[in-house]
């Protein structure tokens, strides 16, 4: 099974330097496949990682392509956030996902937080088909509860009506589980210098 490491981190952040400098990016140092995965973006500045976007697929995707469109789709296409500015690379964290197996949930509170990421589909009371998903870090860092993320779940999935327990109970889940890898710019900066001899165009900065 393939995992999320350090070089598939190295090569997002290759691409999203390379969107502002207009350098080449090299070639991908990871094996090729296919797998769901997610690219997330925080930005460090003191105090705790803010989000600033999270784009992915949970269908299969052929890896080299995949990270590339979604290093740079959650950075400068995700709809929750502005852009992200070529002056706030330095102060980026980059986490890769790769998600795996998937699997349906006899109801909506079989999953355990910090283990399962869940997809979520329901109809709300309007019959309007409704879905969302949460990656398996997600409820653990918001410290929910199960009963909690479901609702923030639905929240996400574009419902505001009240949320019931009869709601709860018909919504479909389908849980997974994924590997992971975290990266800080300035850890991709000594990473680069050590590795190709020659430090990014755009500098790092003290995070710490």
């Amino acid at each position: 099974m393939v995992s999320a490491n350090k070089e598939m981190v190295v090569y997002c952040f290759d691409n999203l330097v390379a969107h502002y400098t207009s350098e080449l990016v090299p070639p991908p140092a990871f094996d090729e496949g296919e797998h769901p995965l997610f690219v997330t973006w925080k930005k460090v500045v003191g105090g705790e990682p803010r989000l600033r976007g999270c784009i992915g697929t949970l269908e299969a995707r052929c890896l080299f392509n995949g990270f590339k469109d979604y290093a740079l789709t959650s950075a400068l296409r995700d709809r929750r956030f502005p852009p992200i500015q070529a002056r706030e690379i330095p102060y980026l964290e980059c986490t890769v996902s790769i998600l795996t197996d998937y699997e349906p949930a006899a109801n909506y509170l079989d999953w355990e937080v910090g283990k399962h990421g869940m997809i979520m589909e329901f109809n709300d009371p309007d019959n309007t088909r409704r879905s969302a998903t949460y990656l398996p870090e997600v409820a653990a860092q918001e410290g929910w509860t199960k009963t909690e993320t479901i609702d923030s779940l639905m929240h996400k999935s574009g419902y505001m009506g009240p949320i019931t327990e009869s709601l709860r109970k018909r919504v479909r889940i389908t849980r997974y589980q994924s590997t992971l890898y975290t990266m800080h710019y300035n850890d991709y900066v000594t990473f680069v210098k050590r590795t190709r001899g020659t430090a990014p165009l755009i500098g790092s900065r003290p995070y710490h």
